[in-house]
């Protein structure tokens, strides 16, 4: 069958696209018509394309971990890559990617920050400073070059971890449009090129840090860019038909990419029960001593306090087929478990109170909604979130990392306050949760309760059993 060549740009070298977009491109490649080339664009001035550059574009991956009850472990090298481009150092050669007759994706991670509207950013830099003003500048040339060919547009296809990533990138660029006084022809032109909203979901933990002979056994070259990723990939775009033709991801049978019409209960499920179950665990854990993901999965206490919020608490709470959601939440509990990654809760805890709000809360909002009573493992794990953020009181080891306002409330609330009052100050911040918490039934009460039992309990073990007999 004949090779259909289907080349992409992608913003971002990171470990994450390295081990999600370009294995995915790889794969394509190997089992599939298809015929990709990708070139990297290094987003920030400072990255770690000179060092892929030294490696010619080649690297390796190992997917690593459980995965439907099988421990895996394979390499696989990735030679997709095409050209590397740093537009701070060759604004030219950036721009000259945009000529390319087969250019048909763009793919993206620049972090949450990255699909932001820099209102100071200026199209005659080289290159803009902000993703959103170097692609729309990028597409711009791109319009000049081919003399607004409508055949010519884009499929934009961010991966960034916002809720509908590819609509807020599409938004900012067409604000900039008008904050640069782009042409109404282009405008008309830009709107036709097509923005995928999606979902990720893939633990990357990196370049392997510990058994590192093991990982260069057999190498052919001294590889200083290997990643390793967990085996559990799924990538959900909002699209359709049209798209599976130019990206034949429906034949692939090892990489999970769905295209779907909406992707809302797949962000949700996602968002509630993966993410929801990290924040949920972290500050019981780390008050509980244990410093790993997989280490509360080996830990008795905290294995069943985990699986019990998400099967009994956060899976009630959500509008959708239990059985799916079931499956959804063993396979998280396995992924956690995973022997080969060490994911430290300290790092998970960063700006946690947010997380809360986004992840756990509406969760709790749900069940409350729905079984007219407030679920006790959520509020437990709320009350050690507050406890844990009352460091001068917790007296725990792990630096609070958050922003510095939420930190000052904390340490500010926590001094010569009761529990009572403590609760009270915490529920009534709207500033925290966008709304007054105390209005909800029972959570006041029942925080209090929690937060009573931690703090005067020995250990948090003992706390939940007073708490929860």
């Amino acid at each position: 069958m004949a090779r259909i060549t289907k080349d992409s740009i992608q913003f971002g070298e990171g470990n994450f696209l390295r081990a999600f977009v370009d294995y995915c491109i790889q794969i394509l490649n190997t089992d599939t018509p298809f015929d990709g080339k990708v070139s990297i664009v290094q987003p920030l001035p400072n990255g770690t394309l000179s060092e892929l550059k030294r490696q010619k574009g080649k690297y390796h991956l190992f997917q690593e971990g459980i995965l439907d009850g099988k421990t895996q472990r394979n390499r696989i090298q990735i030679d997709c890559i095409d050209q590397m481009i740093n537009p701070y150092e060759s604004f030219e050669s950036y721009l000259k990617l945009a000529e390319n007759e087969n250019l048909t994706f763009v793919f993206s991670n620049t972090t949450e920050a990255g699909i932001a509207h820099d209102e100071n950013d200026d199209f005659n830099a080289s290159p803009p400073q902000s993703f959103p003003g170097k692609l729309l500048r990028f597409l711009y040339h791109r319009y000049e070059k081919f003399n607004g060919d409508k055949d010519k547009v884009l499929h934009i296809i961010p991966c960034e971890l916002i809720d509908k990533n590819g609509s807020k990138l599409r938004e900012i660029m067409t604000a900039l449009c008008d904050q640069w006084q782009l042409e109404e022809d282009f405008k008309t032109w830009l709107k036709t090129n097509h923005f995928y909203n999606t979902l990720v979901d893939r633990i990357v933990p990196g370049f392997p840090t510990k058994d590192l002979d093991f990982y260069k056994k057999g190498l052919p070259f001294d590889d200083r860019l290997m990643v390793t990723s967990e085996p559990f990939f799924l990538w959900v775009i909002e699209g359709d038909q049209k798209l599976l033709e130019l990206f034949p991801v429906d034949q692939l049978k090892d990489v999970n990419v769905t295209i779907v019409p909406d992707l809302g209960i797949y962000r949700t499920r996602k968002v509630r029960i993966l993410n929801g179950g990290h924040t949920t665990i972290v500050p019981v854990g780390l008050l509980h001593g244990t410093p790993t993901v997989s280490g509360c999965l080996e830990d008795p206490f905290l294995k069943k306090f985990l699986s019990q919020t998400l099967y009994e608490e956060i899976i009630p709470s959500i509008d959708f087929d239990k059985e799916a959601l079931e499956d959804y939440a063993q396979s998280v509990l396995e992924r956690f478990s995973n022997p080969f990654i060490v994911h430290q809760l300290a790092s998970i805890s960063l700006n946690s109170i947010s997380k809360f709000k986004v992840r756990v809360l509406p969760s709790l909002l749900n069940y409350n909604k729905k079984q007219n009573k407030i679920p006790k493992n959520i509020t437990f794990a709320m009350a050690a979130l507050l406890y844990f953020y009352g460091k001068e009181v917790s007296q725990h080891q792990v630096a609070l990392k958050d922003d510095a306002s939420i930190i000052a409330f904390f340490d500010q609330v926590w001094k010569d306050s009761s529990v009572v009052e403590v609760v009270d100050k915490t529920l009534t911040n709207t500033a925290l949760w966008d709304q007054n918490l105390t209005e909800v039934p029972q959570l006041k009460e029942t925080l209090t309760q929690a937060l009573t039992a931690i703090t005067s309990q020995k250990t948090i073990a003992e706390a939940y059993q007073a708490f929860n007999p």
